[in-house]
C-alpha cells in the first residue's frame, strides 16, 4: 500500500511539473509573437500643424482700425512664399517713391543753377531726365544693377535650385526688405522694437507712392513743378 500511495504522488507531482512547464511555454510563446508583431507594426505618426512664420496674422504694416488693407484678396490667397514675394515688392516700391519724392523737391530746388549739371537742367522735375547727359545715364545704371544683383543674392534662392513651378522663391530665413543695409545703425536688436520700425518704414513707403504719383499728375496736368505750387 505504501508503494502504491509513493507511485501515485510521483506520478501526480510529474504531471504538475508538465503542466507548470507547458504554461511557462505557452506564456513565452506568446510574449514573443507579442513583441515581434509590435515590432513590425508603426504607430500612426500625428500630423503636426505648422503655422507659417510670415502670414497676415503675422506681418507687419497692418494698424488699426483698417487692420491689413488688402480689397483685392490677394494677401489671404497667398501661401508663405508667395506673401513674402508680395511685401518684398511693396517696401521695394515704396524705398524707391520716397527716393523719388526727395528727388522732386531736391531737383526743383537747385534747378537752373550752376549746382545741377552746370545749370542745364531746368523746369519742373518729370522732365529732368531727359536733360541730363549721358554720364548721369551710365551711373545710375551701374548702382542700380549692382544694388539689384545684391539684393538678389542676399534674398533668392539660386535659381538652379529653384523648383520649376516656384520662380522667384525667396530664402527661408529672409526677411524682406533686411538687406542688411543698415549704415547709421538704426536696426534695433529687440524684435518688437524691429516690428514697429518695419510698420514705420511701410507706412512711410505707401504715403510716398501716392505723394510720387500726385507729383507726376499734377506736373503733367499744368507743366508747373511742385515747389512753384507750394510759393504761388
Amino acid at each position: 500500500r505504501i508503494t502504491r500511495q509513493f507511485s501515485f504522488l510521483l506520478i501526480n507531482n510529474t504531471i504538475l511539473i508538465n503542466k507548470m512547464k507547458f504554461a511557462v511555454a505557452c506564456a513565452l510563446l506568446t510574449s514573443s509573437v507579442s513583441a515581434f508583431g509590435s515590432f513590425g507594426t508603426k504607430k500612426a505618426a500625428v500630423p503636426k500643424v505648422v503655422k507659417p512664420v510670415f502670414s497676415v496674422d503675422t506681418i507687419p504694416g497692418a494698424l488699426d482700425p483698417v487692420g491689413l488693407f488688402d480689397p483685392a484678396g490677394f494677401a489671404a490667397k497667398a501661401d508663405e512664399a508667395t506673401l513674402k514675394r508680395y511685401r518684398e515688392a511693396e517696401l521695394t516700391h515704396g524705398r524707391v517713391a520716397m527716393l523719388a519724392v526727395v528727388g522732386f523737391f531736391a531737383g526743383e530746388a537747385v534747378e537752373g543753377t550752376s549746382f545741377l549739371w552746370d545749370a542745364s537742367v531746368t523746369g519742373p522735375a518729370i522732365g529732368h531726365l531727359a536733360q541730363v547727359p549721358n554720364l548721369f545715364w551710365f551711373l545710375l545704371a551701374t548702382l542700380i544693377g549692382a544694388s539689384e544683383q545684391r539684393r538678389a543674392e542676399i534674398g533668392w534662392v539660386d535659381p538652379k535650385d529653384v523648383p520649376f513651378d516656384k520662380p522667384g522663391l525667396l530664402r527661408d530665413a529672409y526677411i524682406p526688405g533686411d538687406i542688411g543695409f543698415d549704415p547709421l545703425g538704426l536696426k534695433p536688436t529687440d524684435p518688437e522694437e524691429f516690428f514697429l520700425l518695419q510698420t514705420k518704414e511701410l507706412q512711410n513707403g505707401r504715403l510716398a507712392m501716392l505723394a510720387a504719383a500726385g507729383f507726376l499728375a499734377q506736373e503733367l496736368v499744368d507743366g508747373k513743378g511742385i515747389l512753384e505750387h507750394f510759393s504761388s
